[in-house]
C-alpha cells in the first residue's frame, strides 16, 4: 500500500506527470506514491520521469484498463 495516491484517470499527457511531480513534493524520502492513470502515454512518460528525477519506479501494472505505478521518492 502506497503512502499517497494520485488519481490521474481521464487526464491526458502531460497531466499524469504534472500531478505526480506535484504530489511527490509532499512526501518524505523513502515513502511511496501510487499513480493511477488511463492515458496510455503514461506507460512511457512515468518511467522516464522517474529515471530523470532519480525516483524509483518500484512497480507498474495494468488493472481494469487503468495503469498503476508505484514510485518511491529518492
Amino acid at each position: 500500500m502506497a503512502d499517497t495516491t494520485v488519481d490521474a484517470r481521464n487526464l491526458q499527457c502531460p497531466m499524469p506527470v504534472v500531478k505526480t511531480a506535484m504530489a511527490i513534493k509532499d512526501i518524505k524520502a523513502g515513502q511511496t506514491l501510487e499513480l493511477i492513470a488511463t492515458d496510455r502515454g503514461a506507460l512511457s512518460d512515468i518511467p522516464a520521469w522517474a529515471k530523470d528525477t532519480g525516483n524509483s519506479l518500484k512497480e507498474q501494472f495494468e488493472e481494469n484498463d487503468e495503469f498503476h505505478f508505484i514510485i518511491e521518492k529518492a
